[in-house]
């Protein structure tokens, strides 16, 4: 298959590895009302890289366009503008669907087909042989932690959340996929749930699998992710590793005695202030040295300190606060 790396497109700088998704400002308006002539502008310009055995997270409120972009990348939407490759493809090309696993946030899975007969019938759309899907079901089965004889005798209408979760992940693998995406995994999961949903995308991750997915789901995001990249109200806002979104974003946790109220709460709006009139507060790295000249000016002085990155909830929720605040 033709490589993302080789299309004039992909005139970036990227790593050793080659790119399976890139976007060109792509762009996706709907048009509602009773003559259409109203419109929705649900992803405005969006341009980013997904690199080969990286897993990807897109992360997002509600309706922020997380959904229409991965269905303009599955290629079930056309964009109205802009252009993308999947796998060295241009997006909605069918030779590349045989190469893609899904699972959608809320999949549609035939209730009364039992779990191996919905795998079957998944195998047969790709045209997997029967002698190979004999090895396969049984070995996705157990990746994904659902037993055969659930899977056998159980119609899906009487599955669990987590089951039906679960023999989702098992279609999205049937194909033994190259790129994989995900629309909101961990959705409905109890912590024993989500548990084991992380152990499968771990095993893929080390199995060499390209994984992009949705998630509300911040902190398994952290665990699972090699990039992210943060979308709100349609436009892609952020995007980099966790050491160069969060890097440069950390607090200095710092507890003291003295100085003047007023100045201390105008550099740490959070700050709490003790019976004993000790404070403790949170102080952006970058302003340290000058809080503590000012701080010695007036008195004060630093009981205890610990310096400690900015979590990725703290940080997407400052990029959501300030995009909503831009467009006040």
């Amino acid at each position: 298959m033709k490589s993302v790396a080789d299309a004039p497109d992909s005139q970036l700088n990227t790593p050793n590895t080659p790119p399976v998704v890139l976007t060109s400002e792509l762009r996706k308006v709907y048009r509602t009302g009773f003559w259409m002539h109203q419109k929705v502008l649900s992803l405005k310009s969006c341009s980013l890289t997904v690199y080969q055995g990286e897993t990807f997270g897109l992360l997002g409120p509600n309706g922020a366009g997380k959904t229409t972009l991965l269905k303009l990348l599955l290629g079930i939407i056309r964009p109205t503008s802009g252009r993308g490759l999947l796998l060295g493809k241009p997006l909605g090309d069918r030779s590349v669907k045989q190469y893609i696993g899904y699972l959608p946030e809320n999949p549609y899975l035939y209730d009364y087909l039992t779990g191996w007969e919905f795998l079957q019938l998944a195998a047969g759309l790709f045209q997997i042989p029967y002698s190979v899907q004999r090895q396969r079901i049984p070995q996705l089965l157990e990746l994904v932690g659902l037993s055969q004889a659930d899977a056998r005798k159980k119609q899906m209408r009487r599955y669990s959340k987590g089951m039906l979760q679960r023999v989702g992940m098992a279609q999205a693998l049937i194909n033994d996929p190259e790129l994989i995406f995900l629309d909101e995994p961990m959705s409905g999961l109890d912590p024993v749930g989500r548990y084991q949903m992380r152990e499968i995308i771990l095993k893929l991750k080390a199995a060499g699998k390209t994984i992009f997915f949705n998630s509300h789901i911040l902190s398994e995001v952290e665990q699972l992710c090699d990039r992210v990249a943060i979308l709100a109200q349609g436009e892609l806002i952020c995007t980099g590793s966790f050491h160069e979104l969060l890097g440069s974003s950390s607090t200095y946790h710092i507890k003291g005695l003295g100085g003047d109220e007023e100045f201390l709460q105008q550099w740490m709006p959070t700050i709490v202030f003790k019976p004993d009139s000790s404070w403790q507060g949170t102080l952006q790295q970058e302003n340290y040295y000058d809080f503590l000249a000012s701080l010695r000016l007036m008195g004060g002085q630093v009981i205890a300190m610990n310096l400690s990155r900015i979590s990725l909830e703290e940080f997407f929720i400052q990029q959501i606060q300030q995009k909503n605040h831009s467009i006040k």
